[in-house]
């Protein structure tokens, strides 16, 4: 069974190719913004009428045309009219993707009202703004790209385009994907499939527990921490000057747009060292540790304390996310431990269960065994212990528990 990855590449385009990527670009929110126009009137109307078993108003149901139909009337149709001849411009498959998306997009809304859907609830699909000055075109196989034997990747209507390769892709792309964020910079992502069975890493001896925190991002079982980068906080200074300089600017004035770009670049380099950060982490940790444990933290609860900045800054949902895939890939073992396990309240060495202690105590003695615990080194071991009870379950295989795992 192959599983479906994700490649990303820096382009760099011509002034030519830029422009012609503006065009391809404009084509696709007027698909969508068209489509919408048509659709949503029509869900309102039958959403007012009630359910058809238990009808609470009069009135006729509209039908909600499908992908085909709005295809021949938005792209192919619309191609032939003054006020859309420009959607020549843009590959048929590019332009068909809007309506696959808007379709997920209807499609969430009413699964996450249903309850179908799990988390929050997604708002229904809105117009896209003609402001928003991060661009995608996704293109697929009828689209006929390729990538050349000279390096470069050749895209309908825009041409062949220079890729920085900074690794080689496993098999041939299904589709690619041209980004263009809000700094100006140029990427394309590949979608290939891969095989499984050849990013599995030969067993190793060792496995860990990761209990994380905000004064250091992470403290493992084994005793040794991951200091915490705190990148937005570092560039605050420089971000609230970049932010001053954009205020500063008259509206739709040249210098005003360039101080958009130098806001973006600055937030870009943030958002990219971020999210580099738990990339080489999780990579280190599933490397060298054939099972990985973490708690599971009510990110969402601490986001509304005084601390949420400082908890948005650290990453920990993504981290752990990036280590769960990535542990996957490799063969390794993952489990989350439950947020409600004591992890800090549980003695490592003689599983003695002491009583809650405030965040300010960070050294504690244990009343079982008198043995002097780090507070977070204590509770990386008990995530290791709680861990191997939780993997040996969904494995079927007896577990082993150490000293301070919790009683079942």
């Amino acid at each position: 069974m192959c599983v479906q990855l994700r490649y990303q590449y820096r382009v760099t385009l011509t002034p030519s190719q830029r422009i012609d990527a503006a065009r391809v670009f404009g084509c696709r929110p007027v698909v969508w913004n068209d489509a919408l126009a048509i659709t949503r009137p029509r869900k309102a109307s039958n959403r007012s009428l009630g359910n058809p078993k238990t009808r609470t108003a009069e009135g006729p149901y509209w039908a909600i045309p499908k992908n085909p139909e709005l295809g021949k009337t938005l792209i192919t149709a619309a191609k032939k009219t003054a006020e859309r001849a420009f959607l020549s411009d843009a590959p048929v498959g590019v332009m068909q993707q809007p309506l696959r998306d808007l379709d997920a997009a209807w499609k969430a809304h009413e699964d996450s009202k249903s309850g179908k859907r799990k988390g929050p609830k997604v708002a229904p699909p809105k117009f896209k703004s003609r402001k928003d000055n991060r661009q995608t075109a996704r293109f697929t196989r009828s689209d006929r790209f390729a990538v050349l034997g000279s390096g470069r990747l050749r895209l309908p209507k825009i041409g062949d385009i220079k890729v920085t390769w900074t690794r080689e892709l496993p098999s041939n792309p299904t589709s690619v994907t041209l980004i263009k964020d809000r700094s100006g910079r140029y990427f394309v992502s590949f979608v290939v499939e891969s095989d499984p069975v050849a990013d599995v890493l030969p067993p190793v001896d060792r496995d860990q527990g990761i209990d994380l925190g905000l004064t250091r991002f992470a403290v493992l079982a084994d005793g040794s921490h991951i200091a915490s980068p705190k990148y937005l906080r570092r560039a605050e200074k420089k971000l609230k000057k970049r932010q001053r300089e954009l205020s500063r600017k008259e509206k739709g004035s040249n210098n005003r747009d360039k101080a958009r770009v130098k806001v973006a670049r600055a937030h870009a380099k943030v958002a990219d060292s971020r999210r580099n950060f738990p990339h080489q982490w999780s990579h280190k940790l599933t490397s060298e540790n054939q099972a990985v444990f973490a708690e599971t933290l009510n990110v969402r609860g601490l986001a509304r304390t005084r601390l949420a900045k400082s908890v948005h800054d650290a990453g920990w949902t993504q981290f752990v996310m990036f280590c769960e895939y990535k542990a996957t890939r490799r063969g390794r073992g993952f489990a989350k431990v439950a947020r409600d396990f004591p992890s800090s309240r549980v003695c490592s060495a003689c599983g003695f269960r002491d009583g809650p202690k405030p965040l300010d105590v960070r050294t504690w003695t244990c009343s079982g065994c008198e043995v002097r615990h780090d507070r977070d080194w204590n509770a990386g071991r008990n995530v290791r212990d709680e861990g191997r009870c939780i993997l040996a379950a969904s494995t079927t295989e007896p577990p082993t528990p150490g000293p301070g795992a919790r009683r079942r």
